[in-house]
């Protein structure tokens, strides 16, 4: 950890025995053209932690526990999510806003207690209020226990964290408001970025924009630890002349895969490793665009380097110059190629990583996600589709965010009136979900603030839905506290009786985010084993937004070791 996250750790692990201590401050205003490495064609005040974009990358290994203090040093009420981690039964650390904690108000601290189980791998941490998450996140590598081998496959000679980012010239905050205010789409964002900047590709007037760039040996491989912390779209990234070799994703451990490109959703993680085995001589771009089958988009590409150690063109060569090679990606509406890669991952299954797919369900869900309208209030104009305001929804309930008391501290306190417990476990419209010309009345759900709540133990699985309600998209739909193993997908309406048949219930990969795809649908298992609330969303920030979210509550076991911890006694207030 760079010194900084960590500069409080002589002064206060007295109180902490046993666990790692590490410092989050968040900064604003960090002026972006103070540091001229970082300038992306604008000057404006982000929200940092640490003052670093991205922010730190907490190292850690499996099993183990961290303490992370949480200072809010800036103007808006934050709060942290550390995506993927299980945190059993932990949910108070979990960070969703108004769901598992209130927000830690300027000024203010949280000690949040993170605690690491199973995962293996690369994960990351990110806000998870508002759309702060823009500027403020981070990865998380969870290295292997003391002891155990190294990795299940060959140590890479070296390894780095490649976060693929999304960049407005605006302040986020207005971004968000605007479209609030509009009830229309979010307007594009202005670039894509490597590790904080956006790469050749982007021109800018005046100044040369800042690019990533990696040195590498001949004859070496590497683990590149790649992160998608978009806002709204999913993306492909490649690397120019390079095979990658996917081994991992959502800090679970796959069987090992060539391919020439990734498609990876918002909020999904991919390990990948590479040979530097071409020429020396050149310079490869790895490079990322976007993915996006409806919606506008920005159909631009952010770009890094890959320079050989014994190549020495001046870094300030430009695009033009022959020895820059650009590597082909898929269209921004290739849904074919974005499905043909997920559906190559495959749960690794050794004896250190075993597979455990439920196989007898006890809790059959089935969850319609929408892309809806409302009419827009007080006869105004909006700017969604015939003058409507755009919204989302699962089962058909439009979610609506507490704000006077979170969802956890409503359940573990039994307050009353906090959220309703009767969420739909199948769709109470029904229809031909991927037709073509549906109704206009089917466009609108209702709004609520429901829960799922499930037996702790149970076997649950979800098919995810897709309709094509306001034209579709695909959805990243990602779930707090659990892993789950994705057994099926594929395009059209769900059909109970026929695509069961064609699930992998023998090595299906093991993942926290996965992409539904256009119009189609997805199969998830998940044993119901950690009590608490527990947060599910769709990760396209503008439909997470617009209400495609609910929450499970898992209900505490028989024994005290399987209750929901106390809650710690920081708690940020309402």
């Amino acid at each position: 950890m760079p010194k900084s996250s960590i500069m409080a750790r002589d002064k206060i692990c007295n109180s902490c025995r046993g666990y790692d201590m590490h410092v989050f401050e968040l900064l604003n205003p960090y002026q972006v053209e103070e540091a001229p490495y970082r300038r992306l064609c604008s000057t404006k005040n982000i929200l940092t932690v640490n003052g670093k974009f991205p922010g730190p990358t907490l190292h850690v290994r499996r099993g183990e526990t961290v303490l992370v203090d949480v200072y809010n040093k800036g103007n808006r009420n934050i709060t942290i999510h550390w995506h993927g981690v299980r945190q059993p039964r932990n949910p108070w650390a979990d960070g969703p806003e108004y769901i598992t904690q209130c927000p830690i108000q300027p000024g203010g601290k949280f000690r949040q207690k993170i605690i690491f189980s199973t995962e293996e791998g690369t994960l990351w941490w990110h806000a998870h209020s508002m759309w702060d998450r823009a500027t403020v996140h981070g990865a998380i590598v969870i290295h292997p226990k003391r002891g155990t081998k190294h990795y299940p496959f060959p140590k890479p000679h070296a390894e780095f964290p490649i976060i693929l980012g999304e960049w407005w010239k605006k302040d986020i905050k207005e971004v968000y408001d605007e479209m609030e205010e509009t009830g229309g789409e979010p307007i594009l964002s202005d670039a894509f970025t490597i590790n904080g900047l956006p790469g050749h590709l982007y021109p800018c007037n005046s100044k040369p924009p800042g690019i990533f760039q990696r040195k590498v040996v001949s004859g070496k491989t590497y683990l590149l630890r790649l992160v998608n912390a978009a806002m709204q779209n999913a993306l492909f990234f490649s690397i120019a002349k390079h095979t990658l070799t996917v081994v991992g994703s959502d800090a679970s451990y796959t069987k090992p895969f060539l391919t020439d490109y990734v498609t990876i959703s918002p909020g999904q993680t991919i390990d990948l490793m590479f040979t530097a085995n071409q020429n020396p001589n050149n310079l490869y771009y790895m490079a990322a665009r976007v993915y996006n089958t409806t919606s506008p988009a920005n159909d631009t590409a952010t770009t890094a380097i890959i320079r050989y150690k014994q190549h020495h063109t001046s870094s300030t060569s430009t695009p033009s110059s022959p020895p820059f090679l650009i590597p082909k990606l898929p269209s921004h509406n290739d849904t074919v190629s974005s499905v043909r890669f997920t559906s190559k991952l495959r749960s690794l299954g050794d004896q250190y990583h075993p597979i455990d797919v439920p196989l007898h369900i006890t809790t059959p869900l089935f969850f319609t996600i929408s892309v809806n309208t409302f009419p827009c209030p007080n006869k105004a104009s909006c700017q969604g589709p015939n003058g409507t305001r755009l919204a989302a929804s699962v089962n058909n309930i439009s979610f609506v965010t507490p704000t006077s008391i979170d969802m956890l501290e409503a359940y573990y306190y039994h307050v009353n009136g906090g959220f309703g417990v009767k969420f739909p476990s199948f769709p109470p419209l029904k229809f031909n979900f991927t037709a073509g010309d549906l109704p206009l009345y089917l466009r609108t759900p209702k709004r609520g603030t429901k829960v799922k709540v499930v037996e702790y133990m149970s076997n649950v699985e979800i098919v995810f839905q897709g309709t094509s309600l306001v034209g579709g998209s695909d959805h990243p739909m990602h779930l707090h506290g659990f892993s789950f193993y994705v057994v099926g997908s594929g395009f059209g309406n769900f059909d109970k009786h026929k695509d069961p048949l064609k699930y992998n219930l023998v090595d299906p990969p093991l993942q926290n985010t996965i992409l539904v795809p256009l119009n189609g649908w997805t199969a998830i298992r998940f044993k119901a084993d950690n009590p608490g609330v527990w947060f599910m969303h769709c990760h396209f920030d503008r439909h997470m937004s617009w209400g495609m979210d609910m929450a499970f509550i898992v209900k505490n076991g028989k024994t005290p070791n399987t209750h929901v911890l106390p809650p710690p006694p920081d708690m940020p207030p309402c």
